[in-house]
């Protein structure tokens, strides 16, 4: 059975009520994501355990990529504050904003510009909602979605016409100028600067010029930019080289500096004699015309196997190390971490998992490659905000051999069972009924629990995106059911994005711990459909009939 609201009670008492149930959420600690028997002091207080606030799970939508232009200006703020206004009429907590790298220090090193996005902060704040903020250290375009384009900072984008290496390449030697490579993270080829460096400059400067809005609890989201379209994984599947869906994608580590980390490594195995992939095939290949991802593949010899593990680890550590100084910026500030992991759902069901492969995520039948993740982001108390919550399996082409709703199923649990909060968001647009029905079921996977707690709930979803479509009066009224069931059908709290101040990241994981994780288990079970629908198709019959009789009885 739904509820729609707490007890009634007098106004006044409710407000009192409602403070408290909300202070003791925020005295326990707003991880939320685990288990009601898992053993960890994040656990809601017990004080909440028979009060239902605790179903209620925060909606923010992802602002157009180019609200602030290239050219770092905030055009049709007038239409910004309307849209922004209808949001939290209609229920939304806040939105996500990408704060853009190659537009900020555009000019030269340290020369960072942040009026418009502060007049933008500031009318979020004036609209009553609140911010997740991205670092977005990648170029926007390229990608699917990717409306506008906004390279790298031009200075930064003038160093790799000296050293292209400085690009992710791959084994035909074709450069994606997205994302910088991981093997110059440490090298101090910008200027006089690390890689890392220069995104934790990026990062101070933001909390130094954001001060007001990140004190007055605006701010509560950092993302961090960990790859191609902000995503931790490498740019295997680039649309602008040609790649289509389903393709395999390629392997992204034939940069010099790359090929130089894999050589001293395979050395240091013992086989020197080791190199990177030459029968990994091409971008829109699939896995059985390779001699890599094939039947009895290389996949699966020591060879590949160590080379798999190698290229994995690379960027589970380069996400780590950006952490880490993410979080030794941001301490202190009420604020959550986060990082977003791709939902690559295609070859799936195929042995060799291939584009997961190529993308970084070292997962086969056998091997979690995204447990460890989780496990990183555990030192940091960070979040994982994983992708393609809407997707279903039948929807998707027969021969892509793709399973989203399992690959899901794998993600949240695996961060469950390592104690993370999870959020999540759609990874393509969708106005359907279906479509958030499919969200609304990862959200809660077990349903709602109308006397606390449910035993497994993501901390926040962000929906892509807001536009113009999705303020088209049939849409519309479906997304603000979609927010209401968000909230289990209570009304909007804004103390529910609280967040408690950022402690310091606990002491490094040894990469050998982090691949103890690598050792499946088994996903959580998943209700066959979510208890807080918005509908099922007969509604949108019923839509569609009095959308038709409205104009006759006008």
């Amino acid at each position: 059975m739904a509820f729609n609201h707490l007890p009634e009670l007098p106004s006044g008492q409710r407000s009192f009520e409602l403070k408290n149930v909300v202070g003791n959420i925020k005295s326990s600690n707003t991880t939320q994501a685990v288990t009601a028997d898992a053993p960890t002091s994040e656990k809601i207080s017990q004080s909440i355990s028979n009060n239902p606030l605790a179903n209620y799970v925060p909606l923010f939508v992802m602002l157009p990529l180019g609200v602030i232009t290239r050219e770092n200006e905030f055009p049709n703020q007038e239409k910004m504050e309307q849209r922004l206004m209808e949001l939290r009429k209609a229920g939304v907590d806040g939105v996500m904003v990408d704060v853009w790298w190659g537009i900020l220090e555009a000019e030269g090193p340290k020369q960072y510009n942040w009026n418009s996005y502060k007049r933008l902060f500031q009318l979020v704040q004036k609209c009553g909602l609140r911010i997740q903020a991205i670092m977005s250290f990648h170029q926007c375009g390229g990608n699917i979605g990717d409306a506008v384009y906004i390279p790298l900072p031009k200075w930064v984008l003038a160093i790799g016409e000296e050293d292209k290496d400085i690009f992710y390449t791959n084994r035909y030697g074709n450069r994606n100028p997205e994302y910088l490579s991981l093997g110059v993270d440490n090298l101090p080829t910008f200027q006089g600067r690390t890689t890392i460096e220069m995104y934790r400059d990026f990062m101070q400067s933001f909390r130094l010029e954001m001060a007001d809005l990140l004190e007055s609890g605006t701010i509560m989201d950092i993302e961090v930019g960990l790859g191609p379209a902000g995503e931790m994984r490498y740019p295997s599947y680039p649309q602008d080289q040609g790649w289509k869906f389903p393709g395999i994608g390629e392997f992204q580590c034939y940069d010099k500096y790359m090929k130089r980390e894999f050589k001293a490594a395979s050395a240091k195995a013992g086989h020197p004699e080791w190199d990177l992939p030459d029968n990994a095939g091409t971008y829109n290949d699939t896995p059985e015309k390779t001699g890599f991802f094939g039947a009895n593949g290389t996949y699966l010899s020591e060879k590949g196997k160590f080379f798999l593990t190698w290229y994995s680890n690379k960027m589970i550590e380069h996400g780590d190390q950006i952490l880490d100084e993410a979080n030794k910026v941001f301490q202190g500030c009420k604020v959550r971490l986060s990082i977003k992991v791709s939902g690559i759902h295609w070859w799936y069901k195929d042995d060799s998992h291939a584009c997961e492969l190529t993308s970084g995520y070292y997962n086969v039948k056998g091997r979690d490659g995204y447990r460890p993740v989780s496990r990183m982001i555990s030192r940091h108390y960070g979040t994982l905000n994983f992708t393609c919550l809407e997707m279903i399996n039948s929807e998707q082409p027969t021969d892509a051999k793709s399973a989203p709703e399992q690959l899901v199923q794998q993600v949240l649990s695996g961060g469950w069972d390592e104690n993370v909060d999870v959020a999540g968001e759609n990874a393509l647009s969708r106005y359907d009924r279906k479509g958030y029905n499919q969200i609304l079921l990862n959200v809660r996977p077990n349903g709602i629990n109308e006397n606390g707690p449910p035993k497994y709930k993501m901390v926040g979803v962000t929906y892509l995106r807001l536009s113009d479509e999705l303020f088209e009066s049939k849409k519309f009224k479906i997304f603000k059911q979609f927010v209401k069931k968000m909230h289990a059908d209570m009304d909007y709290t804004r103390e529910m994005t609280d967040v408690p101040i950022l402690r310091r990241s606990k002491s490094k994981i040894p990469m050998e711990k982090l691949l103890e994780a690598t050792e499946p288990i088994k996903p959580i079970s998943w209700n066959s459909e979510t208890d807080m629908s918005v509908g099922c198709p007969f509604a949108d019959f019923l839509d569609n009939i009095l959308d038709k009789l409205f104009p006759i009885l006008k």
